[in-house]
């Protein structure tokens, strides 16, 4: 009878744990779409905060700089503070965070103080950035983590997509402040969420507090911050400063890379790096995000000024994109469950380096439609390698290394995105210099560096390819003594 009981109690907390799991899930799902929803959004109210502001470009651009820079220099830190003291509070800290410093930017009076509260909100969006990644591995079963990541993949794209859409009605209706009001009631939401479907304690919150290294988080904080100052100031014209700042981040690697190896408790372990697994795909994971930057940077000038398209017509045909990688996701996460993550990542980074290659012809005969095919076949490959690479990187750790390890893929992909912004803007500039006057100069030029762009862009991608076959590589040997001391 007792065994009975046992037996019927083991089946009733079976669909309650896919119950909870569902709803935690769903928590961090909203904590993905804020973090991606706050870096889009901005950007749209710009032009109304010059205006109301009576302020420059050059100052307002810092609504947005201040966001990224925060996210960018304290991620890896929020991953590592995770770590030592519990993901959880550090998540519900953060949602918290992101939402009050919401508040305060829709009702800053000056614009300083709406950067400083921007910088604030990234603080929070790091700490979420850092720990969604982290919790998918600890509250999924292993069969289920390529569908959940492949699902936060997709509310990523869903935020970067809706951002500049939502945030235009939103400032035609109510005026700037409501694109950061709008974050409040979503962040309550996803604080109550959180607060009642995550985990009380997580696994690997008692694992190793030890000492939080302060000075390698002053230091690498200081280095990431002279890196995307360096790629942003200027906006891809390198100057004096462009060096100088360069210069700085250099020097900051390595005494970074000094002060690691002294401290007993360092905020990254240098040796985790020894692992080509775990480094192949952070630095694919760079790679990819500067190609994918080409995207956003040149594809702009090349609708308008090489076929010639309107303004509506542009943002219509951009948003092919951001659409397809939100469903290519969904069904990335299957596949890369079903197939292996890293059979899904050789097969994404083979169809990115193709629809790379098809965008460097720059087939303007074809119109809309030599721009939207190879599109498509870029961000499915995209999900694809996006999906696969978090999930094998996540699966193939201890739980004690999750946040600073999500960290870790997170800033990969924000320095990616920064490194494309200015050099595939620069290598775009470069090769389209000639043709500022006549239209069909002007669209010869456009394409000429489309065609440059692209092929740049293709050659990374193989890049990639070439880590990810030496990743399934040595992953294959890792697991063939295993399966075959299974069959003795």
């Amino acid at each position: 009878m007792a065994i009975a009981e046992q037996n019927l109690d083991g089946l009733t907390s079976v669909p309650q744990q896919a119950q909870s799991a569902g709803w935690a899930l769903a928590s961090l799902s909203l904590a993905t779409l804020l973090s991606s929803l706050g870096t889009s959004i901005a950007s749209v109210g710009l032009p109304s905060l010059m205006q109301n502001f009576g302020a420059t470009f050059q100052s307002v651009q810092w609504v947005v700089l201040a966001y990224v820079l925060a996210i960018t220099t304290l991620i890896v830190s929020a991953g590592r503070l995770a770590d030592m003291f519990g993901r959880r509070p550090l998540l519900l800290g953060g949602i918290a965070l992101f939402t009050s410093a919401s508040v305060l930017c829709g009702l800053a009076p000056t614009l300083w103080l709406l950067i400083a509260a921007r910088a604030v909100q990234g603080l929070g969006a790091a700490l979420m950035m850092a720990l969604t990644l982290a919790f998918v591995a600890e509250t999924v079963t292993k069969d289920r983590i390529g569908s959940s990541m492949g699902l936060l993949g997709a509310m990523s794209a869903i935020g970067t997509t809706l951002g500049p859409s939502l945030g235009g009605l939103l400032i035609a209706g109510f005026g700037w402040r409501a694109i950061f009001l709008v974050n409040v009631p979503l962040g309550v939401l996803t604080f109550a969420l959180a607060w009642q479907a995550l985990p009380a304690r997580g696994r690997a919150a008692q694992v190793n507090r030890g000492k939080f290294d302060a000075i390698g988080t002053a230091l690498l904080a200081l280095t990431l911050a002279a890196y995307a100052l360096a790629m942003t100031l200027g906006r891809g014209n390198f100057g004096t400063l462009n060096i100088g700042l360069l210069i700085a981040a250099g020097i900051g690697v390595v005494l970074f890379a000094a002060a690691q190896a002294r401290v007993k408790n360092p905020l990254i372990q240098l040796a985790s790096f020894r692992d080509l697994q775990l480094s192949a795909s952070l630095v694919m994971s760079l790679v990819v995000a500067t190609v994918m930057m080409a995207t956003l940077v040149v594809a702009p000038f090349y609708l308008s000024r090489g076929l010639g398209l309107d303004a509506a017509m542009v943002g219509v045909v951009l948003s092919t994109g951001p659409l397809v990688s939100t469903l290519s996701a969904l069904v990335a996460g299957r596949l890369t469950d079903r197939f292996g993550a890293h059979r899904m990542m050789v097969t994404g980074l083979l169809s990115l380096a193709t629809g790379t290659f098809l965008l460097s012809l720059a087939m303007t005969k074809l119109g809309i439609a030599g721009y939207v095919v190879p599109i498509t076949v870029t961000c499915i490959g995209y999900a694809l390698f996006q999906t696969s690479n978090n999930a094998a990187v996540m699966t193939g750790i201890s739980a004690g290394q999750r946040g600073v390890v999500s960290g870790l893929l997170n800033l990969s992909r924000n320095l990616g995105l920064i490194t494309g912004a200015s050099l595939m803007g620069a290598i775009f500039a470069v090769a389209s210099a000639e043709g500022r006057e006549g239209s069909d100069l002007l669209s010869e030029a456009a394409a000429r560096g489309m065609q440059v762009t692209f092929q740049t862009a293709t050659v990374l991608a193989l890049i990639a390819l070439f880590l990810a076959l030496l990743s399934a590589r040595a992953e294959f040997r890792r697991q063939r003594p295993v399966e075959m001391s299974q069959d003795l």
